[in-house]
């Protein structure tokens, strides 16, 4: 089995280096930044997505978004793909996601669908959530290959339903890493001892590898991302529509992505989505309550 690898994002680097450990692999990425760590885990290098499709059996993409998608997949690209499986584990639209299964199918290849529960530091342990969608029997052959980079791999059904799992495992996520970055800025305006304070948290009830790992970078106000603000935001306008069009209220993560978008505003996009945090702590801005 060759695997192939488009997008060496903060996620797509250390999947590719799991699946690297296991699989013959070929990786393409816009900046050639990523290319030494990979070339030094083995990895062939292609120069274009065509030539990677051609070199594998199975590809996996991990890019930004829509646009980066519509970008490379051109007409060669399918035509290389043909006879083989694309496997999408970005955040994308589920209309996006059809579309995406649609070019695969005319092109003679398989399509499915697997966005991933998880963020950097799982994504290096090899302890990612996938969700699949698609053809059962195809769902079940990827399910074996993406081992070395999940703690499992779930089956959710057809087409769209791995991308609307992840929306409803995020609300609970994003709202909770907004509820911790308010309970840390209150805890800063009060002036307690900060480091008590997140002892008193990873020790309640409420504590988690997810929040032991957040409250830790706010002590020590470390916010280099394992996932971006960026990211974050965008999750949360996929989840707004999907919401809008299963007719759901979501009042909190409507709340949420215009934190989210005002934090990006002040400079942060490139940092922890914790560090809405920053946001928060700031008494000189004016936080909206009510949807923008």
């Amino acid at each position: 089995m060759r695997v192939g690898f488009m997008g060496l994002g903060a996620m797509g680097t250390p999947m590719a280096l799991n699946l690297s450990r296991r699989f013959p692999i070929a990786v393409w990425n816009r900046s050639p930044s990523k290319y030494p760590l990979l070339r030094q885990a083995g990895a062939i290098v292609a120069e274009t997505p065509q030539e990677l499709a051609e070199k594998t059996d199975v590809v996996f993409t991990m890019l930004f978004d829509e646009n980066a998608y519509q970008s490379i997949l051109n007409e060669d690209f399918w035509k290389a793909l043909r006879g083989k499986t694309l496997v999408n584990s970005s955040s994308v639209s589920v209309e996006f996601s059809h579309y995406l299964a649609g070019e695969a199918r005319k092109a003679g290849a398989q399509f499915i669908e697997m966005p991933v529960s998880g963020s950097k530091v799982p994504a290096e342990q090899g302890q990612l959530i996938g969700m699949l969608a698609g053809d059962f029997d195809t769902a079940q052959q990827v399910k074996s290959i993406v081992e070395p980079m999940t703690k499992d791999a779930i089956y959710c059904g057809n087409i769209g339903m791995g991308l609307k799992t992840k929306y409803a495992v995020n609300v609970f996520l994003i709202t909770m890493t907004a509820g911790l970055a308010e309970s840390m800025a209150l805890a800063k305006a009060q002036g307690l001892d900060i480091a008590a304070f997140g002892q008193v948290l990873d020790a309640g009830p409420m504590a988690s590898a997810y929040s032991k790992m957040k409250i830790d970078k706010m002590v020590r106000q470390d916010y280099s991302p394992q996932a971006t603000l960026e990211d974050c935001y965008n999750l949360t306008q996929l989840i707004v529509s999907a919401s809008e069009e299963a007719n759901a209220q979501t009042p909190l993560i409507q709340l949420c992505g215009s934190l989210y978008r005002r934090a990006i505003a002040q400079g942060h996009g490139k940092d922890d989505m914790i560090a809405v945090e920053k946001l928060l702590g700031n008494t000189d801005t004016s936080i909206e309550t009510e949807k923008d």
